[in-house]
């Protein structure tokens, strides 16, 4: 939609019919003095053929008023923002938007669930990217990190800072556990933000059409680890990521996050609890349950997210994906770059939640 136009009113009509004028009683001296008044007017207003000469002249742009901050973050603005929202709206209910085959909704996901996420990642965790210039402009690549926090929330941070940091914009399209698409609401949000299951069939098909991919190989083991074990990588599974990126020739991007693992301490697991609700484990940190949803509130750390240097894949043949020792090498290689960035982010950080 085209930029509203402010029009500037201040010309001479304007403020003259702005002006109240006094009422007074006309009497016989009263219309004398009025049409001595018009007399003397007459006498000193310029040709016609010269004023419109001079109302032709185009205004330039140096002599125009200037623009103030209330015209343009003001009506114009808000108008703007109006018809955007009341057209986001006829395309949802006419259905009259796009959804990719793994239920990815890009609209959905940029002017509304990032809008939810972005305060939380800005005014809440405060999150301090670094390293996204390594994370390349355009085609596939996998982005491995560790996994932390009781509640997944170090994945839906790390998609807002690849997002609102990297110069194309691009979307972060995330591995998740079987259990987030099992949970109600959390599986269609999750399918909106352009998450799929971690099977190596729909990570090679999203990286094999361009697509940014996260995986975090820790999985339940990172996230559900005690608060004791803080910023200890767990083992990264069998290296299924390595023979994924090995097919399709992607980078692998290491990434670094801290700040997730104390925002909700794990002191304990009810087990027990944890089996009968079907979890595979039931946090008990200081909080929570003794608070009740009060406890579910996290922490307000101050976060790091840091993106290492490429470790590239399309040097090896084909064939490179079916050899074990190479991928527990290159396993190996992305687990001690993510712990040794760890401990480095660790050592210059002031404090946990400044």
């Amino acid at each position: 939609m085209a930029d509203a136009k402010v029009i500037p009113f201040d010309d001479d009509r304007s403020r003259g019919a702005a002006v109240q004028r006094p009422s007074r009683r006309r009497g016989a001296g009263s219309r004398r003095k009025e049409s001595s008044l018009v007399r003397e007017v007459r006498e000193v207003q310029p040709l016609p053929g010269r004023a419109s000469a001079q109302d032709d002249v185009p205004v330039t742009r140096e002599e125009q008023p200037p623009v103030g901050p209330q015209d343009e973050g003001g009506a114009g603005g808000l108008e703007r923002r109006i018809a955007g929202g009341l057209s986001f709206l006829r395309r949802r209910l006419t259905g009259d938007y796009d959804v990719d085959d793994f239920g990815y909704d890009e609209e959905l996901t940029d002017q509304v669930l990032m809008s939810l996420l972005r305060p939380v990642y800005e005014k809440y965790f405060r999150v301090e990217v670094k390293g996204v210039e390594n994370i390349p402009a355009e085609g596939g690549a996998l982005i491995v990190a560790n996994h932390s926090g009781t509640l997944p929330l170090d994945g839906l941070m790390m998609q807002v800072a690849v997002h609102d940091n990297h110069p194309a914009g691009r979307h972060l399209r995330l591995l998740a556990a079987d259990l987030v698409f099992m949970l109600p609401v959390v599986n269609e949000l999750a399918r909106k933000l352009g998450h799929t299951l971690a099977c190596a069939e729909d990570a090679e098909r999203l990286l094999g059409q361009g697509e940014l991919v996260g995986v975090m190989p820790e999985g339940f083991k990172g996230i559900g680890k005690p608060f004791s074990e803080r910023y200890k990588l767990q083992r990264f599974g069998r290296g299924g990521f390595v023979s994924t990126a090995l097919r399709r020739g992607a980078p692998i991007i290491p990434c670094s996050i801290v700040g997730a693992e104390e925002i909700y301490p794990m002191i304990g697991n009810a087990k027990t609890l944890a089996r009968l609700l079907g979890f595979p484990y039931f946090p008990l940190t200081p909080t929570f349950p003794w608070l009740g949803p009060l406890g579910a509130i996290p922490l307000p750390t101050k976060w790091t997210i840091q993106f290492g240097e490429p470790i590239h894949t399309d040097g090896y043949p084909p064939e490179a994906a079916e050899d074990p020792m190479l991928m527990f090498n290159l396993t190996d290689q992305v687990r001690e770059q993510i712990q040794h960035t760890l401990y480095k982010l660790l050592v210059q950080r002031r404090s946990v939640f400044f």
